[in-house]
């Protein structure tokens, strides 16, 4: 096996998160992507990564398209709807209509099995570096109080230090502040997030007022207006 290049595109170890049924493939690509100096996650399905997904933050995510029950596919689809982080789909199949599904909902690459561990972490050095370098061109960061919401890494901070957020909620709050003092439809909201369910803002939108709000029963920030939905109070 050719060694690993070093990922060189951030300046610390980018978190990768790894999700592939294949046992034997996936711990082989953990160890090599760790070899490289990634932090690797990895998942044995879409389910298993959604929960990590929810925890932690990624800088690119590597999909097997060719999963059971939900396929790499569908789990891309779900996660570009409320985030840009780059997304990798690896699969055995080489039909061009596959590739083109693929990056026609979001994946930034495709890389048919079998490959070299090598290309891989080539192809995701590139794909890093792009992000970085497109930043300084979209970096966008709101203000609400205390707090300062970069929607490109999708991080909130509160006079300096990092308040943890789900990947829900980081998809709810990118919306907001994307346009704020604009009032946002639950409806809108509900299918933007991938909630399903207006109810399941409304969750959300609780959650998230408890992280940024001094009293969530009097919100400051994360308005509620009446019979249509939220919006966000910023600087």
């Amino acid at each position: 096996m050719t060694a690993a290049p070093a990922f060189d595109a951030l300046d610390r170890a980018p978190h990768l998160l790894l999700v592939d049924d294949d046992d034997r493939i996936r711990e082989l690509l953990k160890r090599y992507l760790a070899q490289a100096g990634a932090r690797v996650s990895a998942a044995a399905d879409a389910a298993g990564a959604r929960k990590l997904l929810a925890s932690m933050d990624f800088d690119l995510l590597i999909l097997d398209v060719m999963m059971p029950v939900e396929d790499g596919f569908s789990l891309a689809e779900s996660v570009r709807k409320g985030s840009k982080v780059p997304i990798v789909l690896l699969t055995a199949r080489g039909m061009p209509e596959d590739r083109i599904k693929g990056l026609s909902i979001g994946a930034d690459d495709y890389v048919a099995k079998p490959f070299e561990p090598a290309e891989l972490a080539l192809r995701i050095n590139a794909i890093l570096r792009r992000t970085v370098a497109n930043r300084g061109e979209t970096l966008e960061i709101v203000t609400f109080g205390p707090f300062a919401f970069n929607s490109v890494r999708g991080e909130l901070q509160r006079d300096g230090g990092m308040v943890r957020l789900t990947e829900a909620e980081v998809a709810l709050l990118r919306i907001l502040a994307a346009r704020p003092g604009e009032v946002i439809s639950r409806e809108d909201l509900a299918k933007r997030t991938g909630a399903g369910l207006e109810r399941s803002v409304d969750v959300q939108v609780t959650r998230l007022r408890r992280k940024v709000e001094a009293d969530a029963r009097a919100p400051v920030y994360l308005q509620t207006v009446r019979g249509i939905g939220y919006k966000l109070a910023a600087d």
